[in-house]
């Protein structure tokens, strides 16, 4: 650490270089009295020392509430968001997927989890003005294989769809050339790849979109129920990770989950609306995980069919997305379909 760099008294400076202090990590590490001792400074010089190495330390200003409440600090604005490629699913979340914090999308299977995250895969890469953040993808597949033959149909179709976007600009995105894949099976190799390799594509900029499909798999088969404890330290520690990247390069973690049943016949909901499933599922990995997200989106296969818009010779099998909590979203839900366009939601009427 250069300490002449800091605008600090002089006489200040010369007492930390004589008591052999690199860095302002040792300096915040040590009580006053111990900075006291080693530097030979006054109680009063002492605060002015720590006072000046957090304003260094500290790169952003400190928001006030009202500024938060205006969602002023573009850095952490809810208007920052990417796209899914769908105008009725980003109506639904106001403006589509948050690009700090982890957002989960849980279900059971064929509820459209892996094809939600194949589309988010494709918005990504859209520029700014048309809901993308104009960069790629990672997507970190913990038990199947990845679908690359679905993605390719998704990147034939939409290039063709995509009508808001100009042709020119569709052309010069390279859609398969800009999402990686990473396969990892358990506990070990998912931490190496999210502390290195992840990272190292997002410093580089060359992704800006984390996709982990799904995180419930990896403790599936390495943890008891006697391993509560070592369980959720591993869920903490991944949160965390996962958190840090996502705020440091601005961009959105996407977990997939697994869902168990539940006795709670409360949770099943209007048996006759047709965006109800009539089954009550928790979504997997307990409170730990819970705590660790900014939006659960919970989605489900229900047993209606509808006609699709457009020529599509079958139909389709109705699904519905609810918002389980989102910081900045009241609890609501809508439909949607999955077909050989992607997914698209509906405009209608349904319960929260």
């Amino acid at each position: 650490m250069d300490w002449d760099q800091l605008d600090m008294d002089p006489r200040v400076i010369a007492a930390i270089k004589k008591a052999n202090l690199r860095s302002i990590k040792e300096v915040l590490n040590l009580s006053g009295a111990d900075l006291q001792r080693l530097t030979k400074l006054s109680s009063a010089d002492v605060q002015y020392l720590l006072k000046a190495v957090s304003g260094a330390l500290r790169k952003n200003s400190v928001l006030t509430a009202l500024q938060l409440f205006r969602d002023e600090n573009l850095s952490t604005s809810q208007r920052q968001k990417l796209s899914l490629g769908c105008p009725v699913l980003d109506g639904l979340l106001r403006g589509g997927i948050p690009l700090t914090g982890i957002t989960e999308i849980a279900g059971e299977s064929s509820a459209g989890k892996t094809q939600i995250g194949l589309q988010l895969c494709l918005s990504v890469q859209y520029p700014r003005e048309h809901g993308g953040l104009g960069s790629g993808a990672v997507y970190i597949c913990t038990e199947d294989i990845f679908p690359h033959k679905r993605l390719q149909q998704l990147i034939e179709r939409q290039s063709q769809l995509r009508v808001d976007v100009p042709h020119d600009v569709v052309q010069k995105i390279k859609f398969g050339n800009s999402i990686f894949v990473e396969h990892v099976a358990d506990i070990e190799t998912f931490h190496d790849c999210i502390a290195k390799r992840i990272n190292v594509l997002l410093a580089r900029g060359m992704v800006r979109l984390v996709i982990i499909d799904s995180i419930a798999a990896l403790f599936r088969c390495e943890f008891t129920a006697k391993d509560s404890v070592r369980k959720a330290k591993y869920l903490q520690i991944f949160g965390a990770k996962l958190h840090r990247l996502s705020s440091m390069f601005q961009a959105p973690v996407v977990c997939i989950n697994q869902v168990t049943d539940t006795m709670d016949e409360s949770r099943s909901g209007d048996r006759c609306s047709p965006c109800c499933t009539g089954k009550s599922v928790v979504p997997a990995l307990g409170i730990t995980w819970s705590n660790q997200l900014l939006m659960r989106l919970m989605v489900s296969r229900t047993g209606h069919l509808v006609q699709p818009a457009g020529d599509a010779p079958h139909r389709s099998t109705l699904r519905t997305m609810r918002v389980v909590f989102a910081p900045h979203l009241p609890q609501s839900s809508c439909c949607y379909t999955v077909n050989l366009e992607g997914v698209k939601g509906m405009r209608m009427e349904t319960p929260t």
